[in-house]
């Protein structure tokens, strides 16, 4: 949102960095569409935008009773991209201009 405010929080779940951008990029696109938004979503993840951008996530994580919610997110979030047009531009985040994104809560 133009404020800066956090719309949305979830986790933590067993999985990977790539997983949590994917569907974080994911989650963003489909609030944005429910509520008629249409902004840049802005991402440090080169990986996580690739996956939006073929609709499949390429990840090795291994399923297991720890990472089963976060391959079920990920089954869900390439199901919506797949039903779903990406209408904004995801952006690269200019981390050496900008600073860590605020999305990593300061852990870089």
């Amino acid at each position: 949102m133009p404020s800066g405010r956090q719309v949305f929080h979830f986790g933590p779940i067993q999985g990977t960095n790539n997983i949590g951008e994917f569907l974080a990029i994911v989650h963003g696109l489909a609030l944005m569409k429910q509520k008629g938004i249409s902004m840049p979503i802005y991402s440090d993840s080169k990986t996580a935008q690739t996956w939006v951008r073929n609709r499949k996530a390429k990840t090795t994580l291994e399923r297991t009773p720890e990472t089963a919610e976060a391959l079920d997110l990920v089954a869900r979030a390439e199901a919506w991209l797949r039903q779903n047009p990406v209408s904004v531009p995801i952006e690269k985040w200019d981390t050496d201009n900008w600073g860590e994104i605020p999305a990593d809560f300061g852990r870089k």
